[in-house]
């Protein structure tokens, strides 16, 4: 079968496989990994497929369609956001229009309103969750009545299959990444061009806010393999000998420290570490005697999220972790001579000018290198967005408004004590005051240790220049 997976283009820069589908203010591209994980399990049961990769590479929509046209798919998959979910199905209805196929709508906005998606016509199934071995269901031509989490319309009405069981992550074959070129992909604090990988799915986290873990992934941790891990790595090397480094993914790549050792064990065996470095997604709580193992296996990045400076937000969230905890952990990670990322939000539950201001200043007191603060992203299909349209807390009237005009981020949220104003406010004020300060400018100047280092920052810079200037007064 020829099938055809389509990242829709949505406006210059959108970001569709982030955890936030917006265009970043670090101007920042994701590598679509999960798609073309899902891709090699439909082509290792034979079926020719082609990628389209319109948000990355900004495609004008006449372009999209030229390219479903000449490669005729009996089968169409759309990726599918919040925002973008008016022109996602738009997509759907012109692709069945020129070829006649087969149309599903996958990603964690369709899992979350199947019933709204369908309703809009044009859209055969939708494909819930983590969709890998639904797909190739679907491509076997089995019956959408014998499909495991799949949505479709049977005779004017809307049916729900029962939920797949999570797969086996070992399983899965390596993503198709000969579908897309690294250097698509930029990102101010990564080592150009870098690569990522899912060292497994899953977080045990109770995040409210958290749209993978309750939509896609699940709360069970399925870790791989550390032998097919550092396969992969090999694997990428061999196919792409010029990444410079490898982000794993995965929402907590530390959240099972046996799995930690074994991983940078097999990468110190193979000696892989003397040939790439790698980054990986932490939580504060990690065991802090893991860190000296993962910087002598090639670790050179940890992406923290941080969250919050105060612990009434981290609770309000159900984060599990402490500011104290978060302070001892920066401290261990830079003594240790981590790069260090942290991730920040202003607007939790009960959040207020002060509250806020607390998040700027624990930001700025800590030895990181860089830092992204948003606001807080409430997708459907969250506890958080449950929880703040039952108390009307949401400004968005319609889906598309989760972005404004540019597809800049932007905060939908407006709570009684501190209006969505004062939350993009204090947004802003964070990010002016963590990067404008003498001594972080100097910081970021000495990291420069090469001329691709210098180009990375200057891509960091223009995007940070670019978001301001863009700012309505």
């Amino acid at each position: 079968m020829n099938i055809v997976y389509i990242n829709p283009p949505y406006g210059k820069d959108f970001v569709r496989s982030a955890r936030w589908s917006a265009r970043s203010r670090g101007r920042v591209q994701r590598h679509p990994e999960q798609a073309l994980t899902q891709i090699a399990v439909l082509e290792r049961a034979g079926h020719r497929c082609k990628f389209i990769e319109g948000a990355a590479r900004n495609m004008s929509e006449a372009r999209v369609l030229d390219e479903i046209k000449h490669f005729g798919p009996e089968l169409a998959i759309i990726h599918t956001t919040t925002p973008s979910i008016y022109g996602d199905i738009s997509y759907a209805q012109k692709a069945k229009g020129l070829t006649g196929c087969m149309t599903v709508l996958a990603g964690a906005h369709a899992s979350a309103v199947p019933d709204e998606c369908l309703l809009q016509g044009g859209v055969d199934a939708v494909a819930r969750g983590e969709c890998d071995y639904t797909l190739k269901e679907l491509a076997e031509g089995k019956p959408l009545s014998e499909i495991d989490s799949i949505s479709y319309m049977d005779n004017g009405k809307v049916v729900h299959n029962k939920n797949r069981a999570l797969l086996d992550v070992n399983e899965l074959p390596f993503p198709s990444w000969r579908h897309v070129d690294p250097r698509w992909y930029r990102d101010g604090g990564k080592l150009y061009p870098f690569l990522t990988l899912y060292t497994g799915r899953g977080c045990f986290g109770e995040c409210t806010f958290c749209r993978e873990t309750q939509l896609i992934n699940g709360r069970m941790l399925r870790m791989r393999r550390a032998e097919l891990i550092v396969d992969e790595m090999e694997y990428n090397l061999g196919l792409f000998p010029f990444i410079r480094e490898i982000m794993f993914e995965t929402d907590t790549f530390t959240a099972m420290p046996s799995h930690v050792v074994e991983v940078c064990q097999e990468i110190l065996r193979r000696g892989i570490n003397k040939r790439v470095q790698w980054s990986c997604n932490v939580r504060v709580d990690v065991k802090l005697e893991l860190l000296p193992l993962m910087k002598k296996a090639g670790c050179r990045m940890l992406m923290v999220g941080f969250e919050f400076g105060s612990d009434e937000q981290l609770v309000a969230v159900k984060k599990g972790t402490t500011v104290e905890m978060a302070r001892r952990f920066a401290q261990t990670a830079r003594r240790l001579g981590f790069t260090i990322h942290g991730c920040f939000m202003i607007g939790a539950p009960g959040e207020t000018r002060q509250s806020a201001q607390k998040t700027i200043d624990f930001a700025k007191s800590l030895p990181l290198d860089t830092a992204q603060i948003s606001g807080i992203a409430v997708y459907p299909g969250t506890k958080m967005y449950a929880w703040a349209k039952e108390n009307n807390y949401i400004r968005a009237k319609d889906w598309p408004d989760w972005v404004d005009e540019d597809c800049e981020q932007k905060t939908i949220l407006s709570y009684p004590q501190m209006s969505k104003e004062e939350i993009d406010y204090y947004i802003d004020k964070g990010l002016r005051e963590f990067y404008l300060r003498p001594k972080q400018v100097l910081k970021m100047l000495m990291t420069l240790r090469s001329f691709d280092d210098v180009v990375r920052k200057l891509y960091g810079l223009r995007g940070f220049v670019d978001y301001f200037t863009r700012k309505k007064p």
